[in-house]
């Protein structure tokens, strides 16, 4: 991979939590005739009795809300990485209702992606009785979860019913993350632009490793653009018992980059009717813990969708720094891609085990 160049990326994509509390201009609203046009669309969606992988954007038109979500689309593309829209109609709508028109929405940004072993386009992060199959993953668990990055170009979650005692959402920036390394310890990032073996948490299909087999590199650069590809349970986890464990500076990179990314961080109350977007390259998200709930009616409950975009940015190695982590299994397979059962087919995949295109 290639080396860091020891300079600052100083674009829109480095800021800091406390600059982002006074400058909320990353927060959108959706207003009455908003919310009409998505109970339009979903009405039509249901009329014409599609399946969830047969909606894009024609099938669920949005006149006037389409020019809010591509502006929250740039935002995410070239801008902070990140918004919060507010005011998605949750009360009103059961789950299944609530998961079209949330997806509805969400393909007026970008191409919905499979994302757990029972193919969902959607995911729902509880530990209650919806929760799909997940391998190994503590997703929805209430353990807080430490910042990090999910697997495809965009995250993107929807609240339908919070925790009582309203655990906090995080983000932090990974571009100031790596402008800090710069500062205090330059000598770490060779070994992270290197990268690190990913675990699959039992999600590979027949005929794939438990793991990566190849390098994911932590931090890489291409024509001033930087990506981070960073979950340090997963990377971990990959590197057990195997070959090349990890040393104590790697666990001292890891730490210094967790100690960065709680300094650095946003934390903003999230609560029901509340769609955070976050950009997998260039935004770490986590949350806080919170209390169990026994009683399945009040359990926390958000909708996950996982979205790619055509030509979202350049990449050092396309293979292995945006396919390199999510493409094994169910995971990773567009709504096309279903649709036609290519996702019950192998993949075509180079010689070091990294999958050669995506649709």
């Amino acid at each position: 991979m290639n080396s860091p160049a020891m300079t600052p990326v100083t674009d829109a994509s480095a800021w800091l939590g406390s600059e982002m509390e006074a400058d909320r201009s990353w927060e959108y609203s959706l207003g009455p005739g908003h919310v009409a046009e998505l109970e339009q669309a979903l009405a039509g969606v249901k009329d014409r009795r599609l399946q969830m992988a047969e909606i894009g954007p024609a099938e669920f038109p949005l006149p006037t809300l389409s020019g809010m979500l591509g502006r929250i689309g740039d935002d995410l593309r070239g801008g902070r990485g990140f918004a919060l829209l507010r005011g998605f109609p949750v009360e009103e709508y059961e789950t299944e209702d609530l998961s079209l028109m949330y997806y509805g929405l969400c393909r007026h940004i970008g191409t919905g992606m499979t994302q757990n072993s029972d193919s969902g386009l959607i995911h729902y992060v509880t530990d209650g009785a919806l929760r799909p199959n997940q391998g190994k993953r503590g997703v929805g668990f209430p353990k807080a979860s430490r910042l990090h990055v999910d697997l495809m170009d965009i995250v993107t979650l929807l609240c339908v019913r919070q925790a009582a005692d309203d655990p906090h959402s995080h983000l932090a920036s990974s571009t100031t993350i790596y402008n800090e390394f710069l500062k205090r310890r330059p000598d770490l990032l060779p070994r992270l632009f290197e990268g690190f073996e990913w675990d699959r948490m039992d999600e590979h299909g027949k005929g794939e490793s438990p793991t990566s087999g190849y390098r994911v590199p932590l931090f890489s650069l291409v024509n001033g653009a930087l990506s981070c590809r960073y979950n340090r349970a997963w990377m971990s986890a990959a590197h057990v018992n195997e070959k090349a464990p990890l040393s104590a500076e790697d666990g001292e990179a890891f730490d210094l980059l967790d100690q960065i990314a709680a300094e650095t961080r946003l934390a903003f109350p999230f609560g029901p009717g509340d769609i955070q977007f976050c950009n997998n390259y260039n935004v770490l998200h986590g949350r806080d813990g919170h209390e169990p709930e026994p009683d399945e009616e009040r359990k926390r409950l958000l909708i996950r969708i996982w979205l790619n975009v055509p030509g979202f940015r350049q990449f050092s190695d396309e293979a292995v720094v945006r396919y390199g982590i999510g493409y094994h299994g169910n995971l990773g397979w567009t709504a096309e891609e279903l649709l036609a059962g290519a996702h019950e087919m192998p993949r075509a995949r180079r010689d070091d085990g990294a999958v050669q295109s995506v649709m």
